[in-house]
C-alpha cells in the first residue's frame, strides 16, 4: 500500500505540472494588470481619516488572563509515535516543554516593552487601518539615507525583524548610505486590520503597501522580503517600476510555465540548470517535487477552507503554537524534523517564537492571516499570469540552503531580467529571524551595487 500511495502521488504531482505546462500557452503574453484601488471595508465613510496615529502595543490584562486560563485548562496531550520525533508535525513532547515554558517563565508585559522599542505608527489605507514601524537612523551625517520597505510572509510577523533593524539603520564602514526602514503589518495580520469584503490577494496588497509608501511621501524606495513579502515586493517592482529603485528578496521565486519546462529538461542533461556545485539543491527534481507536496499540506487547506481550521487555531493557544512552531521546526531545516527537540532553539529563542505567535494570539488574527491564501491562490489570480510578467528593475536573490524552493541563477533570469546580485547562504526560510546579520550584509551589498550603478548611469 505505501508503494501505491507513493506512486499515486508522484503522478498527481507530475499531472499538475504537465497541465500547468502544456494547457497554459508556454509563451503566452504577459500584461500587468490594471488594478483598482478597493475600499476594504463593507462600509466608506464620507470623509476618509488619511492622518498618520503612533501606536503602542498594549494587551490587555483581560486577554493575558484568558490566554493563561486556555493553557491552565490544556488537554492531556496525544502520546506519539515511539520514534518519530518530528516527522508527525510537532511531538507533543517537544510541545508540553513549550506549553510549560509560555506558562511559567515567559512574561509578555517585559516582551511588550521589548516590542514597543521601536517607533509604530497606524494609518488608514484603502479602509484598513495598517499598522507599521518606521526607524529612522540616528547617524546621517554625510550618508545618503535610503527608504526600505521591509515585507513578513505566514506565519511570521514583524516580530521577525527587530535584530535587523539596528544593522541596517547604524552606518556601516565603508558605506555612503544608511536605510531608513518601514516594516508593516500586513493586512489581516498582526496589528493590522483585515479586509471585510473578498479579494484582497497579493496583487491588491502590493497596492496598499505602495499607497502607504505614498502616505508617508517616500516617491522611491528599495523593497525586501521572503514569503509572501518576496511575492508582495517582487509584484511592486513589477507594478511600479518607476517607485522601486531595487529588489532584494530572501526568497526569489520563478514559476513561469517555461521555466518549470526548462527544470524538468535540466533532469535528463543538469549542468545545461545548474552547477555542479548546487545540482543537489535542485535535482533529483522528483524528490524536490515530493518534498514540496510532503510539505505544503497547510497550503491546500489555508488556499481552501481558511476559516474552518481557523476556528481550532483562534481557540487554542496550544493549536496555535503547534500549527506555527512545526514550520520553524522543517524550514529551517528539514533535517530537524529528525531531533526530539525539532531544533528550535538552535537558531531561535524561546522567547522570540512566543514573541512571534503571540502577535497572532493577541490580536486574533490567525484566520484572517491564512485568508490571503484562498484570496491570491485562485482562478482570479492565477488568470493574470503575474508568473510570466518579468522583472525590470535592479534585483538581487540571496538563496537560503533550506529554503522551501531553491532556483539556479540560469532560472532566475528568466524572471529578473537585471539581476545584479545572486548569493548563497546557510540557513532556511526565516532569514531575518535566523540569521539577521548574514541577511543585513547581503541587503547592504546589493543596495551598493545599485547605488553604483545609479551613479555611472548619472554621469
Amino acid at each position: 500500500m505505501g508503494i501505491f500511495f507513493k506512486l499515486s502521488a508522484i503522478i498527481i504531482a507530475i499531472s499538475a505540472i504537465l497541465i500547468f505546462l502544456f494547457i497554459k500557452p508556454i509563451f503566452e503574453p504577459a500584461n500587468i494588470p490594471e488594478l483598482k484601488e478597493k475600499w476594504w471595508k463593507i462600509h466608506k465613510p464620507a470623509k476618509v481619516d488619511t492622518s498618520i496615529k503612533p501606536f503602542k502595543i498594549q494587551v490587555s490584562d483581560e486577554i493575558l488572563q484568558d490566554l493563561k486560563d486556555r493553557l491552565d485548562r490544556t488537554l492531556p496531550f496525544q502520546a506519539p509515535l515511539q520514534g518519530v520525533n518530528q516527522n508527525y508535525g510537532i511531538n507533543t513532547n517537544l510541545l508540553k516543554t513549550v506549553v510549560d515554558y509560555w506558562k511559567t517563565k515567559y512574561d509578555w508585559k517585559k516582551r511588550e516593552q521589548l516590542l514597543n522599542q521601536y517607533p509604530q505608527f497606524i494609518t488608514n489605507i484603502q479602509g484598513l487601518n495598517i499598522h507599521y514601524i518606521h526607524v529612522k537612523p540616528a547617524q546621517t551625517q554625510g550618508l545618503k539615507v535610503l527608504p526600505l520597505l521591509m515585507l513578513h510572509g505566514w506565519p511570521g510577523s514583524v516580530r521577525e525583524f527587530y535584530e535587523i533593524i539596528p544593522l541596517l539603520t547604524t552606518p556601516q564602514k565603508g558605506r555612503n548610505f544608511v536605510f531608513e526602514l518601514i516594516i508593516p503589518s500586513l493586512p489581516g495580520y498582526g496589528f493590522s486590520e483585515a479586509a471585510e469584503v473578498g479579494g484582497l490577494g497579493v496583487p491588491e496588497v502590493a497596492v496598499i503597501m505602495k499607497n502607504l509608501m505614498e502616505r508617508l511621501n517616500f516617491k522611491t524606495y528599495y523593497v525586501q522580503g521572503g514569503d509572501w513579502g518576496a511575492m508582495i515586493s517582487t509584484l511592486m517592482a513589477v507594478f511600479y517600476p518607476e517607485k522601486v529603485i531595487g529588489l532584494h528578496s530572501n526568497m526569489c521565486l520563478v514559476n513561469s510555465p517555461l521555466s518549470n519546462l526548462k527544470l524538468m529538461l535540466g533532469s535528463f542533461w543538469p549542468s545545461l540548470v545548474v552547477d555542479e556545485e548546487h545540482k543537489d539543491l535542485v535535482y533529483p527534481r522528483l524528490d524536490k517535487i515530493m518534498y514540496l507536496v510532503l510539505e505544503t499540506g497547510y497550503m491546500h487547506l489555508q488556499a481552501t477552507k481558511p476559516d474552518s481550521i481557523g476556528v481550532a487555531l483562534r481557540d487554542s493557544p496550544v493549536g496555535l503554537a503547534a500549527y506555527i512552531l512545526e514550520k520553524f521546526t522543517v524550514w529551517t531545516n528539514p533535517a530537524w524534523k529528525d531531533l526530539e527537540d525539532g531544533g528550535l532553539t538552535k537558531k531561535f529563542t524561546m522567547d522570540q517564537l512566543l514573541d512571534n505567535i503571540m502577535v497572532y494570539w493577541v490580536t486574533r488574527s490567525i484566520t484572517t492571516s491564512m485568508r490571503l491564501y484562498s484570496e491570491s491562490i485562485n482562478k482570479r489570480v492565477v488568470g493574470l499570469n503575474l508568473e510570466s510578467i518579468p522583472v525590470e528593475v535592479p534585483s538581487g536573490c540571496s538563496r537560503f540552503k533550506y529554503e522551501l524552493a531553491w532556483f539556479p541563477e540560469s532560472i532566475l533570469k528568466d524572471k529578473y531580467k537585471n539581476l545584479v546580485h545572486v548569493t548563497n547562504h546557510e540557513g532556511g526560510h526565516f532569514a531575518a529571524f535566523e540569521v539577521p546579520e548574514v541577511l543585513a550584509k547581503d541587503i547592504i551589498d546589493f543596495t551598493t551595487k545599485v547605488e553604483s550603478m545609479n551613479v555611472k548611469k548619472s554621469v
